[in-house]
């Protein structure tokens, strides 16, 4: 019999695909996202020397205490907004982006478009 692969195998599967085709570079570092059942998480990583350029979730104190009544949707349009702030600060401009295996519709779209509402390129 087969066994069917939970959702999670599934995803870091997909994700593995993506990773042989994209990867960060001093110049374009990757804006990389994990996305758990409450939180979202998001780094800005440069994949040559393997840093942690920036990072931000909704886990940290200075993020969860803006999120008030927000629903999980807003919470990432926040995240994408401090990523994207605190690399500016970092002068990183543009990035690539790494939906981590998900699909590219709804919390991860929405921090998509708080990065680039804060003015990440991707």
């Amino acid at each position: 019999m087969f066994k069917k692969r939970d959702r999670n195998e599934v995803r870091v599967i997909r994700h593995e695909r993506v990773r042989k085709k994209i990867s960060g570079t001093p110049a374009r570092p990757r804006l990389c996202v994990y996305r758990s059942l409450n939180h979202i998480y998001a780094q800005i990583i440069d994949d040559t020397v393997g840093n942690t350029l920036v990072a931000a979730s909704t886990v940290e104190k200075e993020i969860a205490s803006q999120l008030g009544e927000v629903d999980k949707k807003g919470a990432s349009k926040i995240v994408g907004k401090v990523i994207a702030q605190r690399a500016l600060e970092k002068g990183i401009k543009e990035v690539v982006f790494d939906r981590g295996g998900y699909i590219y519709t709804g919390r991860v779209a929405e921090l998509a478009a708080g990065a680039r509402e804060g003015g990440l390129d991707f």
